[in-house]
């Protein structure tokens, strides 16, 4: 079974057309290897909404597109469902794969849009567009002839134009800093990896730290060559990073979790309406960090695979879970793809943890209910405060060590860390928005290519300071972004802002590999775990 990323539901429309029964086509056409569902007067409800559709196409006052009125049909019918329950259109699901499956076939770089122009962030390494020297900096004027600077591009454009098959080529015109005249290059699209492990890094002489974006196909092989490194390195403890993950497939969390789990323990169970969606998963393999302190970060934007992990861990006192309550995302989706080339997920079961909470949290009072509940964690003051998390006290389990763990949707951390607001303000907020820092630290690695490069990572994180002159840069860029100086947001927020900027700055250099140390100096959740490091390894030992 596969777990695809959260998605919102469509906007409701007024009027209903009589659908609700169309999906019974799909589902019992697409369903290879289970049994045809059982619907109560299936046919006569295909026949009803296949009459509603010919009197539609035939009698209706105005011209109507049939296509568009089923897709908009089975999106509301299926919105109607539950929360992730979704429909995916043919030209969309592509993309959607991409994501999970940790490739995509295209030039290969990382970008941004910095006043109307596509800026090269930096060109993925391996792919095409490395191999030809494209370069941080780099700005896309044309492609295939056609003009993409100060028309308004997107990102959603940006994707549309420079993705395609493996093998294709596509024309590009670059402005590059030092040179006159656009330079021409014709790029032949490759397969692009994506990753999932964004980093890992030896915060000192025995934590190793990893940090997961998602759960597709690759990462549990990410995870294991993270794992194996960090080891190498001397690593005895280590911090899991999850915070925003926002789930994927379930089987590399099953494995993930197996890495960390000894002998033959549950992870994960589901339940559904049909037997055989009910599934029970163990850990079976002799893992490679079976033993040893661990803590594991979750927030808000934790969800799905990210859960199973955290949960597994949590019920079996395997792992310390510091951060805020999880998001609450514990129902299976089903991949079904339709004749056309679209597809959906139906959800067939939910998730539980080894103790027996259900992961999910509530979706009776309707969708934009469901979706709101996240933002009102902020209004509510759920995630500044640990007594404003709301606990059902008739849903408590039990650890293996007899710890009190609570169900009602989401996980929640053994030690609550509260959103820092202290070093935040709106004029931080804005400079980040209005990419000022992203675009400012391009621009300086550009003119300091020279120097920096001549740095090792180490020497750059104890030694390069951002000092007042560059953040006086800094500022008067931004206002000719439009991002008006504030003084009492200035001192306030400063620190941050040049945490950000030297992060960033790093990037260019160093990739991920830098912008994290650097940035997580300043992280309020990394920064407790590394006081919890003691009970995490007295939890351990138990």
């Amino acid at each position: 079974m596969e777990q695809p990323k959260n998605s919102k539901s469509a906007v409701r429309l007024p009027i209903y057309i009589a659908v609700a029964i169309c999906l019974g086509i799909f589902i019992g056409a697409n369903m290879a290897g289970s049994s045809t569902p059982v619907i109560s007067n299936l046919h006569q409800s295909i026949s009803k909404f296949r009459q509603v559709m010919a009197y539609i196409e035939n009698d209706y006052v105005d011209e109507t597109n049939i296509d568009n009125l089923v897709e908009t049909a089975i999106t509301q019918t299926l919105a109607d469902l539950d929360p992730h329950t979704v429909y995916i259109p043919a030209e969309e699901l592509e993309l959607n794969k991409s994501q999970l499956e940790g490739n995509f076939e295209g030039i290969g770089i990382e970008f941004n849009i910095f006043h109307d122009t596509i800026n090269v962030v930096t060109p993925l390494s391996g792919g095409p567009s490395e191999r030809l020297g494209l370069r941080p900096g780099d700005k896309i004027i044309t492609v295939d002839t056609e003009n993409v600077a100060g028309v308004g591009i997107t990102n959603r454009d940006v994707i549309n134009l420079l993705r395609g098959p493996k093998g294709s080529e596509v024309k590009v015109q670059i402005k590059r800093r030092g040179e006159s005249e656009l330079l021409d290059f014709t790029i032949i699209r490759d397969v692009i990896p994506q990753y999932s492990v964004d980093v890992y890094y030896m915060i000192d002489d025995e934590t190793g730290y990893i940090k997961i974006n998602r759960f597709s196909a690759t990462t549990y092989m990410e995870f294991k060559e993270a794992l194996n490194n960090l080891q190498k390195s001397g690593m005895s403890q280590m911090i899991l990073d999850l915070t925003g993950n926002p789930g994927g497939y379930m089987n590399p969390a099953v494995k993930l979790a197996d890495e960390l789990l000894g002998g033959q323990q549950m992870i994960v169970y589901t339940k559904g309406k049909e037997s055989r969606h009910n599934t029970q998963y163990f850990s079976e393999i002799k893992g490679d960090f079976e033993e040893g302190p661990i803590i594991v970060l979750v927030d808000e934007g934790s969800a799905s695979a990210s859960e199973i992990v955290s949960g597994a861990l949590q019920d079996h006192d395997r792992a310390l879970i510091v951060g805020r309550r999880s998001y609450g995302k514990g129902l299976v989706q089903m991949p079904i793809e339709l004749n056309d080339g679209s597809a959906m997920r139906l959800t067939i079961s939910r998730y539980y943890t080894p103790s027996g909470r259900c992961i999910q949290k509530p979706y009776t009072n309707g969708l934009t209910d469901y979706h709101k509940e996240y933002y009102e964690r902020f209004t509510s003051g759920e995630v500044y405060t640990q007594d404003s998390i709301k606990v059902n006290d008739s849903l408590v389990y039990r650890t293996d060590n007899g710890r009190q763990v609570y169900g009602g949707g989401g996980i929640i951390p053994d030690y609550f860390v509260p959103l820092d607001t202290t070093n935040n303000s709106r004029y931080l907020t804005k400079l980040i928005n209005s990419n000022t820092i992203q675009e400012f630290a391009l621009n300086y690695y550009e003119n300091n290519k020279s120097r920096l490069e001549k740095m090792d990572f180490e020497t750059f994180r104890n030694e390069f300071v951002i000092s007042e002159a560059i953040a006086s840069e800094l500022i008067k860029r931004a206002k000719l972004n439009g991002v008006a100086y504030v003084d009492k947001d200035y001192k306030k927020s400063g620190a941050l802002i040049k945490n950000y900027l030297k992060a960033f700055i790093a990037r260019s250099v160093w990739n991920n590999k830098g912008f994290f140390p650097i940035l997580n100096e300043h992280d309020e959740i990394i920064q407790k775990a590394l006081t919890l490091m003691n009970e995490a390894e007295a939890l351990a030992r138990n």
